[in-house]
C-alpha cells in the first residue's frame, strides 16, 4: 500500500470547483467528466439490454462468462451518474469474477424524485427473475460515487423485493453507501474537511433533489437507523475513513449483525469515497475489489453448492 499514492489521490480530488451551486445540468457534465478520467478494465464487451422498462448495459467478459449474475446500481446521489460513469467498477467486477453484469439506468432526481430509482430497480430484479434467472446465482451490487445512489440502492432494492415476497439475492456488495437521509452519523462531523468529496451541505442540496420532500425518516430512504434487516442476505460494505458517510457503513453493519445477517464491514485508511473507482492507480483501490471479487464468488458458489445438496 503506497502512501504516496493516496496522497497523489487526496491532492486529485480536492482541485477547485466552481464558486457557488451548480445547475443539474453542470452536475451532471461534471460527474461524467470526473469518472470518464478512471481506468475500464481491457477484455470486457458491453451491449445495451433493457430490464423492466428501463435501459441497462450488459458487461461481458470476451470469453464465456461463469454462472453468476452481478445487477450494478452506478452512483450519482440520485441525480447524476449512468452505466457508462460506472464502467471502470462494473467492469472490474466482471473481470475479477467472470460473472456477467447488467447496470441499470434507473431514473434520476429532480425530474424522478423518490422512489422512483427503487421501483426501477425491484422492476428491473423482477424482470432478471422473469426471465428464469435463478436469485441464488444473483447479486446487488453498487458504488455510491457523488454521494449515495448506487451501494445504497443495492440495499434498498433488496429490501423492497423482500417486502414484494421475491426471493432475495444470494449477496449485496456496497461501495461508500449512502443510507441515511437523516444524516446524522457522526462522522458527518468529525470527517468534516477531511472528506475530499463532499460537505453537509452539497448532500444536503442533492438529498433534497431525491427526496422532494419526503420524510427522511423512513425506512427506504434511512435503512441504517431504521430498515428492518430480517432474512437480508450476506453483505459486504467497503468504506474509507475519509469519508463523511462512513458511518452510514458502521450503523448499517451493527444494524445487520443484530438482525443476524452475515456482514463484513471493511475499512481502508486514509481513502476517500468510493475509492474503489482508482483501480489501476491506487493499490488499495485493486486490493478492496478483489476481496469484493472473491466474497460474490464465494456467495453464489456457497448458494449453489447447497441447492445441489438439497437436490
Amino acid at each position: 500500500m503506497s502512501r504516496q499514492q493516496r496522497t497523489e489521490i487526496d491532492a486529485m480530488v480536492r482541485r477547485p470547483q466552481s464558486e457557488g451551486p451548480r445547475s443539474v445540468e453542470e452536475l451532471r457534465a461534471g460527474f461524467r467528466a470526473m469518472m470518464g478520467e478512471m481506468i475500464v478494465p481491457a477484455g470486457i464487451r458491453t451491449r445495451t439490454a433493457t430490464l423492466g422498462d428501463r435501459p441497462a448495459v450488459l458487461v461481458e467478459l470476451a470469453g464465456t462468462p461463469k454462472a453468476g449474475t452481478i445487477l450494478y446500481f452506478h452512483g450519482g446521489s440520485y441525480v447524476v451518474g449512468s452505466p457508462e460513469t460506472a464502467m471502470s467498477l462494473t467492469g472490474n467486477l466482471v473481470t475479477r469474477t467472470g460473472f456477467r453484469a447488467f447496470s441499470l439506468d434507473y431514473r434520476l432526481a429532480p425530474e424522478h424524485p423518490f422512489p422512483a430509482a427503487i421501483e426501477d430497480g425491484l422492476s428491473a430484479y423482477r424482470a432478471l427473475l422473469d426471465s428464469g434467472q435463478d436469485p441464488s446465482a444473483t447479486v446487488f451490487a453498487g458504488d455510491s460515487a457523488g454521494d449515495s445512489a448506487g451501494g445504497g440502492l443495492a440495499v434498498t432494492t433488496c429490501l423492497a423485493a423482500r417486502d414484494a415476497g421475491l426471493p432475495v439475492p444470494a449477496a449485496i456488495v456496497a461501495f461508500s453507501p449512502g443510507l441515511d437521509a437523516t444524516r446524522t452519523g457522526e462522522s458527518m462531523d468529525t470527517k468534516a474537511g477531511i472528506d475530499p468529496f463532499f460537505t453537509r451541505e452539497g448532500l444536503e442540496r442533492t438529498g433534497a433533489m431525491y427526496r422532494a420532500g419526503q420524510d427522511p425518516h423512513q425506512p427506504m430512504l434511512s435503512p441504517a437507523t431504521l430498515a428492518d434487516l430480517t432474512g437480508f442476505p450476506p453483505m459486504l460494505l467497503q468504506a474509507g475513513t475519509n469519508e463523511i458517510l462512513l458511518d452510514d457503513s458502521t450503523r448499517m453493519a451493527a444494524r445487520a449483525r443484530d438482525a443476524g445477517v452475515d456482514v463484513i464491514l471493511d475499512i481502508t485508511a486514509d481513502v476517500p469515497h468510493v475509492f474503489q473507482a482508482f483501480a489501476g492507480v491506487l493499490d488499495e483501490a485493486d486490493e478492496a475489489l478483489d476481496r469484493a471479487a472473491l466474497f460474490l464468488r464465494q456467495h453464489i458458489r456457497a448458494r449453489d453448492t447447497a441447492r445441489t445438496s438439497a437436490g
